[in-house]
């Protein structure tokens, strides 16, 4: 006959046991189990209550529950936005966001509102791409460091087609050509092509049963795609240009291949659409403007090429000894400038000995403009620092005749 008392000891009862269900185990982020029990004690209870407010009298009722129901979704909510930023592992938090997708489904089949999880899923998104990104930053570096930087051979059909599968490339030319035969870039343009797709599909299956729009899907992934292109792979590839030991060939290789998978974009766009469905005409298609990684990338290249050849240069210079004082010229130009004209030339050889042929006017082009450019810096660099020889603050007198040997060196440089 003590139902007051009986009801008001029940919920505050019930009010401590739910506290206890909702306070996570220290180490949730650890396993997938963690978060799975977790879910499930809150759902049991819940659960329970449910069923009690439909088959007793006043026992509990609605506003009772709706109270309870605010504060776990509150204090659960702060308790994964916690344990999820612990977490590094781009398949864990996929995992964990089905847990939370089956979670808020089945709540919600027993009326509790749950717009606030799927909100706070859009948050844990934000941070699924950035361990994504971390991921692909590896998976980059390991392309790009066991890359050997030559065009791909091919020796028969089949394995013309295997590249030409892999990375959209069509060159009439190239396949008229007999066997064997090669592609004008080298073994990552087709990798890294196939990793960015690979990462696109990695952005969808966190977007599914997320009950978003197709257009929210298809922006969600091109925001991503683009942080791919201009942050993650821009570093990659800024790193390799920037390394100490990249040669003159490599270089004339990454030029020829950022050239390419510039324009495989325009494909990796498509790839996008056919996925989402929504046409890039779409009022708020976010465009991927990561091409711009790419140009970069090319550009950052052909300096190193400058500054590379300059520091040539310049080792060389360092062993020019000018005897100012000489009464008679010598016969012949000094040797080290004869060394240098011959390493000048060999390394002009690299540009054109690159396997150009008509067909890929695209990479001949390219060496062109780059090998001018080159050769202009590299005569331009050279002048000014014979000029700076001549007027050193040393040299105090000069004779005749170290002036005609001076002199016979600029022509064969002329020559």
């Amino acid at each position: 006959g003590a139902r007051e008392t009986f009801e008001n000891y029940y919920r505050k009862q019930r009010r401590k046991q739910a506290r206890l269900v909702l306070q996570p185990p220290s180490n949730m982020h650890e396993t997938l189990d963690g978060y799975r029990k977790y879910f499930n004690q809150i759902v049991g209870f819940f659960v329970v209550e449910d069923h009690i407010l439909h088959t007793t009298q006043g026992l509990v009722n609605r506003a009772y529950i709706d109270e309870l129901w605010e504060m776990a979704l509150s204090k659960t909510i702060a308790a994964l936005r916690t344990h999820s930023s612990y977490c590094s592992d781009p398949s864990l938090v996929l995992d964990l966001k089905n847990l939370i997708v089956l979670f808020a489904d089945t709540l919600q089949g027993y009326g509790f509102p749950v717009n606030q999880l799927f909100d706070m899923l859009l948050e844990i998104q934000d941070q699924y791409s950035e361990t994504l990104l971390k991921k692909w930053s590896g998976v980059f570096r390991n392309i790009l460091d066991s890359d050997n930087y030559s065009p791909i051979p091919v020796t028969n059909e089949e394995d013309y087609k295997k590249i030409v599968g892999q990375f959209p490339f069509q060159d009439a030319e190239l396949e008229k050509q007999p066997f064997p035969k090669k592609f004008p870039f080298s073994e990552f343009v087709p990798k890294v092509y196939n990793q960015i797709k690979e990462f696109i599909y990695a952005c969808l299956k966190f977007s599914e049963d997320l009950h978003l729009s197709s257009t929210e899907v298809d922006d969600m992934i091109r925001k991503s795609t683009n942080l791919l292109l201009t942050r993650t792979l821009s570093n990659c590839l800024q790193n390799v240009i920037k390394r100490k030991n990249v040669g003159l060939t490599e270089l004339v290789q990454i030029i020829i291949n950022t050239t390419h998978l510039e324009k495989s974009c325009k494909f990796l766009e498509e790839f996008i659409t056919n996925i989402t469905n929504v046409l890039p005409e779409t009022v708020h298609t976010t465009k991927l403007y990561g091409t711009t990684t790419f140009k970069d990338a090319r550009h950052a290249a052909e300096e190193e090429i400058y500054t590379n050849l300059n520091q040539k240069i310049d080792q060389f210079l360092q062993l020019a000894d000018y005897d100012w004082m000489a009464m008679e010229p010598g016969s012949k130009a000094s040797d080290y400038l004869v060394d240098l004209i011959g390493f000048l030339r060999s390394t002009f050889a690299v540009f054109t000995h690159l396997p150009v042929s008509d067909l890929h006017h695209l990479a001949f082009l390219l060496q062109g403009k780059v090998a001018q450019t080159a050769c202009m810096s590299a005569c331009k660099h050279l002048s000014t620092s014979l000029m700076q020889l001549l007027l050193e603050a040393e040299v105090r007198q000069l004779t005749l005749g170290a002036l005609q040997q001076f002199n016979l060196d600029v022509e064969e440089c002329e020559r």
